[in-house]
């Protein structure tokens, strides 16, 4: 009786940590959503920008954002024709270094993926269509390459995506008619679950998992459509078109109270859907073309989108539920990554200048601006933000910026 007690104890606390392991550090914010709760900031910066705390030079090619955690900052780039994962601590100080294989080294050239750390552990997949888990010492636990176990096949652009975990799972989108997602075991990556879908390729989007009326659906886009599955079977639920110029759809999906925001550049701009009550098939509310933001993502705050243009060029403001534009702005370029944290926006435009603004659904309401001068090449690396400090990934360097409110 004492033996059978003791292994339900054990059975218990190993379907504990399975099940509600932590995600340290996850592409654009907790949520994915762009959003970093829980913050202290300054609502406004000294004239030459807030202070610089450390930076890193010589990080190879890259437009992946950081990892943050606790204990270390994870980030990703191209050295040669090799990925490679570095490990710095909070002051800079490279801890580690680990090639995990071929990364992307043709058109825009550079790593593409933010790792995504969850617990002991830090998860990524190449511009090469290859997954790969790393402990916290920089070993390779496991590798799962794409295109030989599901026909993955690689985009224009290289794969692009961060990958997502929830519980003992992690979820790609190889692309394909083989395999247009899979689910992997995180700790071993075998393979759960492989689902045909619609058959379209992978699109340089990142899934999520949205939870409505306490059911859990994942979503994300392919080639030319916006598609929702059951996570724990990989059974498609439903998709909707969402057809894009050269089949780019990299902007992660929006969700609130019954309602799902998709995102594209190339004037094709946004649409907003509304599910049933079970989530088992959508309907399309309303379409506009402004915002039309490429890759740099939109945040949702109390009822209004806010996020940048591409063709239709201009930060831009649009009303949730209608998707009536409230206002444009080509001020510092009118493009570029959108984050939000302690009431306030950050921009990062692709002309270099960071810049500090209120949500504010009646004008462009810029408040503070400094511009990253350091580094080289686009200024596509979506900022993080982590107890109270700002990261700025430009090429081969990285600026750590302290921007609490102390």
């Amino acid at each position: 009786m004492r033996f059978q007690n003791t292994l339900s104890v054990l059975l218990i606390f190993l379907f504990t940590t399975l099940v509600f392991s932590e995600v340290l550090s996850e592409w654009r914010g907790p949520n994915r959503d762009g959003i970093y709760p829980n913050e202290r900031l300054l609502k406004e910066w000294p004239a030459n920008g807030p202070t610089k705390l450390w930076s890193v030079d010589g990080l190879g090619i890259g437009f992946s954002s950081p990892a943050v955690t606790g204990q270390a900052v994870y980030v990703t780039a191209l050295m040669g024709s090799e990925g490679w994962l570095f490990a710095f601590d909070h002051k800079g100080k490279e801890i580690w270094k680990t090639s995990y294989g071929p990364e992307w080294d043709q058109g825009h050239k550079g790593a593409r993926t933010t790792p995504t750390v969850v617990d002991d552990n830090i998860y990524l997949i190449s511009g090469m269509a290859r997954v790969v888990c790393l402990n916290s010492t920089g070993a390779i636990q496991w590798s799962v390459d794409m295109e030989r176990e599901f026909g993955a096949r690689n985009l224009h652009w290289g794969l692009t995506e961060s990958p997502l975990v929830d519980g003992d799972i992690i979820y790609c989108t190889p692309g394909g008619s083989k395999a247009m997602m899979a689910a992997l075991n995180r700790f071993t990556g075998k393979t759960i679950w492989q689902t045909k879908g619609n058959g379209q390729l992978s699109a340089y989007c990142s899934p999520v998992i949205i939870k409505h009326n306490g059911r859990r659906i994942l979503v994300t886009m392919t080639e030319k459509a916006v598609v929702a599955l059951d996570p724990a079977s990989g059974e498609m639920l439903w998709q909707q078109p969402h057809v894009t110029q050269y089949d780019i759809n990299p902007n992660t999906i929006l969700y609130q109270d019954g309602y799902l925001y998709t995102l594209s550049g190339y004037g094709t701009g946004g649409q907003m859907f509304t599910l049933t009550a079970d989530g088992g098939s959508a309907t399309k509310v309303w379409a506009n073309d402004t915002p039309d933001s490429q890759m740099a993502g939109a945040v949702l705050i109390d009822g209004y989108l806010y996020s940048s243009g591409h063709k239709n060029r201009g930060w831009a403001c649009a009303e949730w539920k209608t998707g009536d534009v409230q206002w444009q702005s080509r001020d510092y370029g009118g493009k570029g990554p959108i984050i939000f944290s302690d009431d306030m926006l950050y921009l990062y435009s692709e002309k270099g200048d960071v810049v500090l603004a209120k949500p504010n659904p009646e004008k462009f309401e810029p408040v503070s601006a400094f511009t990253m001068q350091d580094g080289s090449g686009e200024h596509w690396a979506h900022p993080v933000i982590k107890n109270g400090r700002l990261y700025i990934r430009h090429g081969d360097v990285m600026n750590v910026y302290d921007i609490s409110a102390r």
